[in-house]
């Protein structure tokens, strides 16, 4: 008696965001071995895998309604104020100052160790321009993107740049070192884990790059694949300021 061989898994391993691209389907019955057309060509691999949050309750949504109004509230307070005579007039600038732990958009307060056992504190990284990348072994996109920061990594290692590759899967150390191998990967990874999680909002897709200046103000973030030219240019302008 033969038994049938197993389908082969397709999309990202179990326990991993829903709603990521899958496996094509011929909606054939199981033992039609009639002919059939061509398949469909399959649509090229998404620029990035977004995980879709859970929608809010109604409670929630009441909630986030009040925090907008009072959002929207502290903007008008910050930006323009009344005078004598009713109208409305632009208020002053705020001067820009360096970032605290803990501030909006700084670098979060959060400490770092790779799969090597080298830790990066908040206090180390001060100074320091940080580009820290959310990815996963299964992500078809952070795999493309990959190589490009290795070189980007070689140039600026020793220009006072710091690059974090955060590990979002579970692949154990032989695994990472054959994933390293196959795409060149050679800037330091760190396990994810839920105080770097948390500390980054929980990014809704892979790949997500955040870049910190050296004052550790975030100076950018992008969802999808980089390439070398986009580095190259953001990382020249950084590495200049002093």
């Amino acid at each position: 008696m033969s038994i049938p061989p197993n389908d082969p898994p397709s999309g990202p391993p179990s326990g991993l965001p829903s709603g990521l691209p899958t496996g094509l389907s011929t909606g054939r019955p199981t033992g039609d071995t009639s002919p059939v057309a061509p398949a469909v060509e399959p649509a090229r691999p998404p620029r990035a895998y977004r995980v879709t949050p859970a929608q809010p309750t109604g409670g929630s949504k009441a909630l986030v309604g009040v925090l907008l109004a009072g959002v929207a509230g502290m903007v008008i307070l910050l930006f323009v104020h009344l005078s004598q005579d009713g109208r409305i007039h632009p208020g002053p600038s705020v001067a820009h100052a360096e970032c605290a732990k803990g501030g909006r958009d700084c670098l979060p307060d959060v400490s770092y160790t790779d799969v090597n056992g080298v830790a990066y504190t908040h206090d180390s990284l001060a100074g320091k321009v940080v580009l820290v990348n959310f990815w996963a072994t299964w992500c078809h996109p952070c795999q493309s993107e990959i190589p490009d920061l290795s070189k980007a990594y070689e140039k600026y290692k020793d220009k006072g740049v710091v690059f974090l590759g955060v590990m979002t899967d579970n692949a154990d150390s032989q695994q990472l070192l054959n994933f390293q191998s196959d795409y060149e990967m050679t800037y330091p990874i760190v396990r994810s884990n839920s105080d770097l999680m948390v500390s980054y909002n929980y990014p809704d897709a892979l790949p997500t790059t955040f870049v910190y200046d050296r004052g550790g103000k975030q100076v950018f973030s992008h969802l999808g694949p980089l390439h070398t030219s986009d580095l190259d240019s953001l990382l020249d302008r950084l590495v200049a300021q002093r």
